[in-house]
């Protein structure tokens, strides 16, 4: 299965958020229903059609657009959803765009997934962001969703206005309380155009670093997988127009950061057990790993092994590949 992407950049959105630059990000300048249709025609083109595949609304706040809008949008994907090209729909919207109106709506037009533009839970930081919702109307509304039985997906950010590691954590406990089906995880970037561009200028906003970035989203990565969030994205798509040079002031990108942020949740697991063994006295530890994990435990340019050398002189580290293991076996010899 694979996705048809349908940009809507900006389209119901009430206001700009201090971060965003949908036109940038999305790659599409227009949310007409032309042009709508001509991207289902392009992406027609390259998707089998042995497989069912599932549309998405990407960029804007769906549920904020006009309802007879709405309706036309859903009416092109009905289309699709009748010919059997697809066996659903997803979405993405705002948290104080939702309602059981736009609800019902909704769920005659074969959506099957709603993701809630949250990026924090904590009012100060949307304050900052200027996000125009609270954290009250994020719950509500996940709670509505879930009631009309869609599938809830949150889309958080690391790295905003405002937010030190302490405020992620406890957006973090905040996002695992309310149970998402998925989410998906983005460092806060300065795209030109953009109010935090003038803040970012001015000296007023200081973006965080790629490894503090790496750190706090694999500290959120971690707790949600822990509890079967599927994370289904971390980072921006490094897209053709994101990456066209001046668009980036400022920021932790990086076209692997999914990679980076696994890995660095795969070498905490490490460095926990290792230090279990240091206290009993271990002076060699055996890796046993699957082969298909040995990029992320060394890291790039072996990052993470490099670290565990280092945080554990004393003890020798040997590495073997072992295809039999599900993931990884940490041992004291």
């Amino acid at each position: 299965m694979s996705i048809i992407p349908i940009f809507i950049p900006h389209a119901g959105c009430p206001h700009q958020c201090v971060f965003c630059n949908q036109k940038t990000i999305s790659g599409q300048k227009t949310a007409a229903l032309e042009g709508a249709k001509e991207q289902i025609d392009k992406w027609l083109s390259y998707v089998s059609s042995n497989a069912k595949h599932e549309a998405a609304f990407y960029g804007g706040s769906f549920t904020g657009l006009d309802m007879n809008l709405q309706e036309e949008l859903l009416h092109l994907t009905d289309d699709l959803y009748e010919k059997g090209i697809i066996d659903s729909v997803r979405l993405s919207t705002r948290p104080d765009y939702i309602d059981a109106a736009r609800l019902e709506l909704l769920a005659k037009h074969h959506v099957k997934t709603i993701e809630l533009g949250v990026q924090s839970l904590d009012d100060k930081v949307l304050a900052k962001a200027e996000r125009g919702h609270s954290v009250e109307c994020v719950y509500q509304a996940a709670e509505l969703i879930k009631s009309f039985g869609f599938k809830l997906g949150l889309q958080l950010m690391v790295g905003m206005p405002g937010q030190d590691f302490a405020s992620l954590k406890d957006t973090t406990a905040k996002a695992v309380s309310i149970k998402p089906d998925i989410a998906r995880i983005y460092p806060l970037l300065v795209i030109k155009n953009t109010p935090l561009a003038k803040s970012y200028e001015l000296g007023e906003f200081v973006p965080l670093a790629l490894e503090d970035a790496v750190e706090q989203a694999a500290y959120l990565y971690e707790r949600l997988i822990a509890v079967n969030v599927n994370v289904i994205r971390i980072g921006l798509q490094p897209d053709e127009e994101l990456c066209e040079p001046g668009n980036i002031l400022a920021g932790p990108f990086h076209p692997s950061m999914g990679e980076l942020v696994k890995a660095r949740v795969l070498r905490g697991s490490l460095e926990n057990r290792i230090c279990e063994l240091a206290m009993n006295g271990a002076r060699k530890v055996v890796i046993r790993f699957n082969p298909r994990l040995e990029s992320k435990l060394r890291g790039q340019k072996n990052v993470n092994l490099l670290y565990l050398q280092k945080r554990f002189k004393d003890i020798y580290l040997d590495l073997q590949k072992d295809a039999s293991q599900e993931n990884f076996s940490v041992e004291m010899l």
